[in-house]
């Protein structure tokens, strides 16, 4: 199941990654009110992204609850993100990761069963 798994902890990481990157780069935004929710929902997924791949990694139980809950809140972060991806790399950057992960985390609720 391990090797299984690969994909899915390299999405997660990724997303951990973007979602850092992103949340940092828009604290030095001009307009840093405008991204509050951007950054909040980033620093949420990067936890939660966090959070599932350590319990994927070591094949809790409790993975499918918790990629359930990362695969909706890759969403809603994504979402926010692309309102802000045609001015801001960062974010255009993030969505993707996102989306990814948020797909990832749907096909390991099938692969962790």
């Amino acid at each position: 199941m391990h090797s299984q798994n690969q994909s899915l902890l390299a999405a997660l990481y990724a997303c951990v990654n973007s979602c850092e990157h992103c949340a940092t780069a828009c604290l030095s935004e001009q307009d840093v009110k405008m991204m509050a929710r951007c950054i909040q929902l980033d620093r949420d997924c990067a936890d939660i992204c966090a959070l599932t791949a350590r319990f994927v990694a070591r094949g809790s139980e409790h993975a499918q609850h918790l990629l359930r809950e990362c695969a909706e809140i890759c969403k809603a972060c994504g979402d926010e993100c692309e309102k802000h991806a045609a001015h801001m790399e960062h974010c255009r950057e993030c969505a993707e990761a996102c989306r990814r992960c948020e797909q990832a985390c749907r096909q390991g609720m099938s692969v962790t069963a």
